[in-house]
């Protein structure tokens, strides 16, 4: 259980091999899985859903929809401190995203040349909310308060159901709270494939937001490749954290950020990079102590045995090899950590402390836990309200603004050999030159 890399001693290729993430050749298998469901759900429809949920979740369904009824008892049935935590968690991540709304933007690039942005929300966003081995009513939050803040027309959220039949109650309670009035009861990879191309009770959306496991992951990549399908927002698959940890790092907090992470699937992966051969030590010591208490070890005892802990001479080598392994979290538990907050350049979301455990992020903070996994931190940012929005560019010349560039794009045209292009500005440039107005 998390073997000890000394990262001065490795090849290069051993190094390469220290930062793999766990399993590249379920995920192809994955991805051929989740081609069937989709082929599966696009020729049966309804029909292929309710088949589906009967062969994944082991539960026969009267209907894929939650109904109003459900709905509005879900509030009654979690507990006032419950309800209270997820108020508290939509306040914050309201305010976050609220203040990332944009202003409309408009520049006069010259004498009677105006451009503008226009920022408008994406028609209709499906919102994919995970329950595999525990309903994730904090994924409702992250994906309902942005749709809701963007203005998105059509909000559609799928979420898998529970044995019984129903629909986690807390789920209910934040789509409720986030104007979400569509839920329908469909997982895995079959949720991505129904909002992507529509059935008889699921509609047809432009984007598909949300974590999910490899399946859910793959289906996502293959509607967005497919013009067809539907757009996603990011690469946002089994979950990863990276800690970067001196001395000064106390060993329990350490492996309590780990663990953390590891109890979210098998294929989850956590990683301690560390100048601390002492710490190292302690907190393998400790995982080994917390593991027994815990309610998830053996989801955990999965995930750790594709972890490793990486023994590094400086914090900058270790700033060095997280920015090379692009963590989804990244905790910074040394001295001086917003110091070193410049130069990470790869990574989803950075907690920077002894104070700013990772679940903080994940529940209620206010910043958004959608973020990008496998190595995507490298050029992909977390999700944000920009993801459920539309950028419209927009120029309007007057005469004299098109006397003054028509010039340049003709040349410009000629240049590349377009000359349709340069005909449709020259044909104006000759009737303004002959009198006409604007």
């Amino acid at each position: 259980m998390l073997p000890i890399l000394e990262w001065q001693g490795m090849t290069a290729a051993e190094r390469e091999a220290a930062l793999l993430r766990p399993s590249p050749s379920a995920r192809l298998q994955a991805a051929a899985a989740a081609r069937e469901i989709i082929d599966a759900v696009r020729a049966g429809g309804d029909r292929a859903l309710y088949a589906l949920a009967q062969r994944f979740d082991g539960v026969t369904l009267s209907s894929l929809s939650v109904s109003d009824a459900e709905i509005a008892g879900a509030e009654n049935s979690l507990a006032v401190e419950a309800r209270r935590a997820l108020e508290r968690a939509i306040e914050n991540v309201t305010r976050f995203h609220e203040a990332q709304v944009a202003a409309p933007l408009v520049v006069d690039t010259m004498p009677g040349v105006r451009c503008e942005r226009r920022v408008v929300p994406v028609r209709a966003v499906g919102l994919y909310v995970p329950a595999g081995s525990a309903p994730l009513p904090s994924t409702a939050i992250m994906l309902g308060v942005p749709a809701q803040i963007a203005g998105c027309p059509v909000r559609v959220l799928c979420t898998p159901p529970r044995r019984d039949g129903s629909a986690d109650p807390a789920v209910l309670f934040v789509a409720r709270r986030c104007g979400i009035q569509r839920v329908l009861k469909i997982g895995g990879a079959q949720a991505v494939a129904a909002m992507a191309y529509g059935t008889e009770s699921v509609p047809k959306v432009d984007k598909i937001f949300g974590p999910g496991n490899a399946w859910v992951t793959a289906a996502k990549q293959l509607v967005a490749q497919d013009a067809a399908g539907a757009a996603i927002d990011l690469p946002a698959g089994p979950s990863e954290v990276l800690v970067i940890a001196d001395d000064t790092a106390r060993a329990d907090f350490v492996s309590a950020d780990l663990l953390a992470q590891a109890e979210h699937s098998p294929d989850a992966q956590v990683l301690l990079v560390t100048t601390s051969r002492r710490l190292a030590d302690q907190t393998r010591a400790q995982i080994a102590a917390q593991l027994q208490r815990l309610s998830r070890r053996e989801i955990m005892q999965q995930s750790l045995a594709e972890s490793r802990v990486v023994l590094v001479t400086d914090l900058q080598e270790a700033i060095d090899v997280s920015n090379a392994y692009g963590p989804e979290h990244l905790i910074l538990e040394c001295e001086n950590p917003r110091g070193w907050l410049e130069h990470v350049t790869s990574a989803g979301s950075v907690f920077l402390g002894t104070w700013s455990p990772e679940p903080i992020g994940d529940y209620c903070s206010g910043t958004n836990h959608v973020l990008p996994t496998d190595g995507h931190a490298r050029a992909f940012s977390g999700l944000s309200l920009l993801d459920f929005t539309k950028r419209i560019t927009v120029q309007e010349l007057s005469a004299d603004g098109l006397r003054g560039l028509g010039p340049t794009a003709r040349t410009l045209a000629l240049l590349e050999g377009l000359d349709a292009h340069a005909n449709a500005v020259s044909i104006r440039l000759d009737a303004l030159a002959g009198g006409a107005t604007g």
